[in-house]
């Protein structure tokens, strides 16, 4: 058999998976006890793994995640008041296809970040598209967006992602730009993709940061009435971290 040509033309073809696997089984003397739909099985087999770890790939660098969070890697044992069943329904992720909301508020440094992160990453894992922002930078990027006219395709990239990550939101009270690209930010995304918010503040008092009532009745209906929520509390765990001996 012509090993190059072979390879050439599938790399040729745009299956590189397949030329790779073709040239390793072509070395492998195992292989020569396999019939032609085998070696075609496990060609195939190959071509679709690595062109799905690249689109993940390509999905997590698009996402832009804050942290390199999993959830494998969720502590269940620190004293924080996670509730573990509903954190299974929310790793499975149906309520990002429904689209449903997700609000994980809590006291500063109780894992909020990193659990959104961390439910970010799972959703790129399962072919969702993930887009992570820090509100506070971006109001600052959707403000220089209006001066050089990105402003309506910068929305329309925050609108068209499954999964909206909205991080670090209540940091400080609105402006009035702010509420009105809040506002159309998630009446772009109301019933077309969900969006997962973290806060310190807790959501009653939302109304009263958000400023202007009409506008905060507007945003909170979007945002709260069809919202899963998780409420964490407890110390700072950087601050248990850093207090912790170092192992000897």
């Amino acid at each position: 058999m012509l090993t190059h040509p072979t390879v050439d033309q599938l790399v040729k073809l745009g299956l590189a998976g397949m030329a790779r696997a073709f040239t390793e089984m072509q070395g492998n003397q195992s292989a020569a006890a396999l019939d032609h739909a085998e070696w075609l099985a496990l060609l195939l087999e190959r071509e679709a793994t690595e062109r799905s770890n690249r689109q993940l790939v390509a999905r997590l660098r698009h996402a832009k995640l804050r942290q390199r969070a999993t959830i494998e890697d969720i502590d269940w044992r620190a004293p924080r008041g996670l509730d573990r069943a509903l954190m299974q329904r929310l790793i499975a992720g149906d309520w990002i296809d429904a689209p449903h909301n997700l609000i994980i508020e809590g006291p500063t440094g109780v894992g909020k970040s990193w659990l959104a992160c961390a439910l970010a990453n799972k959703a790129c894992r399962d072919n969702r598209s993930v887009l992570y922002q820090r509100l506070p930078k971006l109001f600052a990027e959707l403000a220089l967006a209006r001066g050089d006219g990105r402003h309506r395709k910068l929305m329309r990239r925050l609108g068209k992602v499954r999964l909206l990550v909205l991080d670090d939101w209540g940091l400080e009270p609105l402006a009035p730009e702010h509420r009105r690209d809040l506002l159309e930010i998630v009446e772009e995304r109301y019933g077309n993709g969900a969006t997962l918010i973290t806060s310190q503040v807790p959501v009653d008092q939302w109304h009263v940061l958000i400023g202007e009532p009409t506008l905060a009745d507007a945003i909170l209906d979007r945002i709260v009435h069809n919202a899963h929520r998780l409420k964490l509390k407890g110390d700072s765990l950087r601050t248990r971290l850093a207090s912790s001996p170092t192992p000897s």
